[in-house]
């Protein structure tokens, strides 16, 4: 197998803000690209922004949690793109009816409250869907491409955990159930995979703006919601991160010169969210 054969990523979740800034970003380096996902025209508009910049990338549907779905994936990118040396495990996110509608307990959540969604009244089916796509959705990528790494002994693996891996933010239970998870599996993974020189780390996005976020953290007017001024209040660098912030994390963490000893840890890019306690 010849030397190009070792560029090609495989980057899930692609059609969204951050994971399609990065497979914009290494396609530009010479990587081929894979963008898997679940919406085609999403993917589609990045696969032509890539191309019309003499890059080289192919659309796949696929759902992350679907085994049978991966590994059908997996056979296309092989056959069309070749072996994959780069898996960008950023598929995931969260569902409306998967949150709360308060931070704490309420004894009307008991009742026949319409107004009140606490977590006694949350649809379980929902809860666990969001935990299969941030889990299950991470593991199976990995299952399935990285045994084609360790066939060829190298690779690199990174997966996205959050800022609710480390704090269980309100109202997001199984969001933040599902990101604290991550943070774990990518340092098993890691451990098993440093005999075969396959490299797993994790980044923990702060708060970045994406289509879902905007909704929450603005008013139509433009202002910010009470949600999005507690989280300024705790971001010492006061404002949201940008998708290319992320890039530079990502190229040191691919890269096996930069980082060839630096297995298993998670990054935090998050404006200093993690530093400041609120008070």
């Amino acid at each position: 197998m010849n030397q190009s054969d070792h560029k090609v990523a495989v980057v899930t979740g692609a059609g969204g803000t951050l994971c399609s800034a990065m497979a914009k970003n290494l396609a530009k380096q010479g990587y081929r690209v894979a963008l898997l996902g679940r919406t085609l025209e999403k993917l589609q508009a990045v696969e032509k922004e890539i191309q019309a910049s003499d890059g080289i990338a192919i659309s796949v549907i696929a759902d992350v949690a679907d085994e049978a779905a991966i590994r059908e994936a997996h056979q296309t990118i092989t056959q069309e793109l070749g072996s994959c040396s780069v898996l960008i495990n950023g598929a995931g996110g969260n569902q409306s009816e998967a949150l709360t509608n308060i931070p704490a307990y309420d004894e009307r959540e008991l009742l026949d409250d319409d107004s009140v969604k606490g977590f006694f009244n949350l649809d379980m089916g929902v809860f666990q869907s969001v935990i299969d796509i941030n889990t299950m959705g991470t593991v199976i990528p990995c299952f399935v491409f990285g045994r084609g790494m360790a066939r060829e002994k190298r690779g690199n693996i990174i997966n996205f955990a959050s800022m609710t891996s480390y704090r269980p933010i309100t109202k997001v239970a199984a969001y933040a159930m599902a990101k604290n998870g991550i943070v774990s599996f990518t340092q098993w993974l890691a451990a098993y995979l440093a005999p075969v020189n396959i490299r797993v780390n994790a980044i923990a996005p702060g708060f970045f703006l994406n289509d879902r976020s905007r909704k929450i953290m603005f008013n139509e007017d433009g202002g910010q919601t009470e949600r999005a001024q507690n989280i300024m209040q705790q971001t010492p660098m006061n404002r949201f991160g940008e998708a290319k912030e992320l890039l530079g994390c990502m190229n040191w963490l691919i890269n096996d010169q930069n980082a060839g000893f630096v297995t298993g840890i998670t990054v935090p890019i998050d404006g200093g969210f993690l530093s400041c306690p609120g008070v």
